[in-house]
């Protein structure tokens, strides 16, 4: 029965190697909160919630995210004892959406939980489907489409699976035109992260003509009723990201035919615990499923190929390999596609995270005890 009686908040800045622009924002710093937690006996459990630096995606950010685990749920989960992730995050339950904050905590819970039970974190979401999950990448936007065809000429290259751009409006039929005239056969998908809105609908169906394995939230943040209009008027299937933050939200867009894809992001939803609830209601429609990332570090990418190991997964995520994004992660080893697949993490403690590194890396740091 894991109790924490220590956490160790952290703010860990890395660079990405290449910076990265989508129709809300652009990045090339990131700043993620890292939450270890350590038993009364030393046994650790490590966190990330890849969270952005600014409010554009769903409104949390670093320092959000940082206020709401020092101030609330820290004090909540310390010194309390707990069997299962249900009875850990029953102890904060009365926090209220800061669902990045959340996932931080949650996921130092099951690395925890995994550590002490001396059980794969794989075994305790259910049970891996497969050893290896297939990788696709995500790519921002580029004015320059040959440079652009020459990056993904590079990504199919190393085995990647599928390749998803970033879209808006203005920046969307010609960049698709262009890929598919060199790519004609690419499993293709555009992610508008919100840019458009049903005044657009011309504009959105000229996209049918690319053969897109799938829209990803071309409207609001928010959406889901005009969601349900747009996907009646399109041949391509639309997927839903930023509006699902709930296993009852992805429900709700289901219902009523919002989506016919889902993008499951542990981020997004609060944790490990609400992306597998979302995995299963998608699997009783028969809804396809696929990971998104968030230019997740190490701890966060590992649980995120660990999750795309459920049978539901059955579309290439964005679990690209670190080496992609990071000159060095926070963990050895690294996370790392061959071939276009990703081997899933089969031991209890399947990485070590680099203390030095992260020391050199940390921009802010606290420790709370019980």
């Amino acid at each position: 029965m894991p109790r924490i009686d220590r956490l160790d908040l952290y703010v860990v800045e890395l660079r990405l190697t290449h910076g990265f622009t989508a129709s809300t924002h652009s990045a090339r710093t990131l700043l993620h909160m890292v939450v270890r937690a350590t038993t009364a006996d030393g046994r650790t459990g490590w966190g990330e919630a890849p969270v952005p630096v600014d409010p554009y995606y769903l409104g949390e950010t670093t320092d959000t995210v940082w206020s709401v685990t020092r101030d609330f749920l820290a004090p909540a989960v310390m010194g309390h004892s707990w069997d299962t992730i249900e009875e850990f995050t029953a102890l904060y339950g009365r926090v209220k959406a800061n669902n990045f904050a959340r996932c931080g905590m949650e996921m130092a819970a099951w690395n925890l939980l995994a550590a002490t039970t001396d059980r794969p974190l794989a075994t305790l979401l259910g049970g891996a489907a497969r050893t290896h999950v297939p990788s696709g990448v995500s790519l921002g936007m580029d004015g320059d489409y040959d440079r652009l065809c020459d990056t993904i000429a590079h990504h199919v290259g190393q085995g990647y699976q599928r390749v998803k751009v970033k879209i808006g409006p203005g920046a969307d039929v010609k960049v698709l035109e262009a890929i598919r005239n060199r790519f004609p056969e690419l499993p293709l998908m555009a992610d508008a992260n919100c840019a458009y809105t049903l005044d657009d609908l011309l504009r959105l169906r000229d996209l049918d003509a690319f053969g897109l394995m799938m829209i990803e939230q071309p409207l609001a943040w928010d959406d889901l009723l005009d969601h349900a209009t747009l996907q009646k008027e399109l041949t391509t299937p639309l997927c839903l990201d930023e509006s699902l933050t709930s296993a009852g939200r992805a429900r709700e867009a289901l219902a009523l035919g919002s989506c016919r894809v889902v993008n499951i992001k542990p981020a997004r939803l609060g944790g490990l615990l609400e992306a597998v609830r979302v995995h299963d209601a998608c699997v009783a429609a028969g809804v396809p499923v696929w990971c998104g990332g968030m230019h997740d570090f190490g701890i966060s990418r590992a649980a995120n190929v660990t999750l795309s190991a459920l049978p539901g997964f059955t579309l290439p995520g964005d679990n690209s390999g670190s080496d992609k994004y990071f000159g060095e992660d926070i963990v050895t080893p690294e996370t790392r596609a061959v071939d276009g697949l990703i081997e899933v993490p089969d031991t209890a403690v399947p990485y070590e995270v680099k203390e030095d590194f992260l020391e050199a890396h940390t921009r802010r740091h606290i420790q709370l005890t019980a």
